[in-house]
């Protein structure tokens, strides 16, 4: 089978991978085990794939969902090819995530697939984008998010909105200072969880109740502002200041500069008053 595997990002317990396949009608069909709890995104292409679950045809915006040491096929005598966002958990990690999530029932996935729900579609569009952009920082977040969703769907588990705490809210404010100190380098969300004596998704999630947003997306704020006051201060390279403020590529910072500001660096820097 001709598939080729690219590792986008990982941690501690999780990994997630870009994976192509090209494997048409008069290939055999692929066999092979499932090391860990797996949810990859079909982002491109079509195929069957046979699990323990049952089969099932796999369409862009589906879900594959693999339990951990078992075997599956994959086959495509439908049409060639086709590209998945893979999300890998081991057995521990995805145990953390299931405890976290209101209502959900079991670890083990009873469906060999989640079908393109409506509801999945904003945040399944999220990490092909964190894909095309090269993101790698965003897919700690993305994994637990999808992960999280990914489970609370096949439990038909409903969330359970509580307000957060005074300790929660403790907890979020060292937090956000932690990121605001090391915002110009990398910050781990597992980091930011074992600080706060908590599971890496229900910090996520008492972090986006409390702040109204995800670390990640407040770590891109923080660094995103920073960089916008010195366009405005200085006469510094723009590259100097993207990579000051933590950005490792140019272009990265350069589109998501544009994204949040509605221009360039280099137009928002023009319109500074003379003087």
């Amino acid at each position: 089978m001709a598939a080729t595997t690219r590792v986008l990002a990982s941690g501690a317990g999780w990994h997630v991978a870009d994976v192509i396949c090209t494997a048409g009608a008069g290939d055999r069909p692929f066999e092979e085990a499932h090391q860990d709890f797996c949810v990859a995104a079909v982002t491109g292409g079509t195929f069957r794939y046979r699990a323990q679950q049952g089969t099932a045809m796999l369409a862009p915006g589906s879900l594959l969902l693999g339990n951990s040491g078992t075997c599956y096929e994959c086959g495509h005598e439908h049409g060639s090819g086709d590209r998945c966002l893979s999300f890998h958990f081991r057995p521990a990690y995805m145990e953390r995530i299931v405890a976290g999530v209101p209502g959900a029932r079991a670890l083990t996935f009873e469906a060999p697939r989640l079908p393109p729900f409506p509801t999945l579609a904003p945040l399944l569009a999220e990490a092909e984008a964190a894909r095309e952009m090269a993101d790698t920082e965003a897919f700690e977040e993305l994994s637990l998010r999808i992960a999280a969703a990914t489970v609370a769907t096949v439990s038909n588990a409903t969330p359970v909105r509580r307000a957060p705490s005074r300790r929660d809210q403790k907890r979020v404010a060292e937090a956000v200072r932690r990121i605001e100190l090391d915002a110009d380098g990398p910050v781990s969300l597992s980091a930011l969880a074992d600080e706060t004596a908590t599971s890496p998704y229900h910090f996520l999630r008492t972090f986006r109740q409390v702040a109204g947003m995800t670390p990640y997306q407040f770590l891109l704020k923080t660094r995103l502002h920073r960089a916008a006051v010195r366009l405005r201060l200085s006469n510094d390279a723009i590259s100097a200041i993207a990579f000051d403020a933590g950005f490792n590529d140019l272009s990265t910072f350069n589109r998501r500069f544009r994204r949040v500001m509605g221009e360039t660096p280099g137009n928002y820097r023009a319109r500074r008053p003379s003087g």
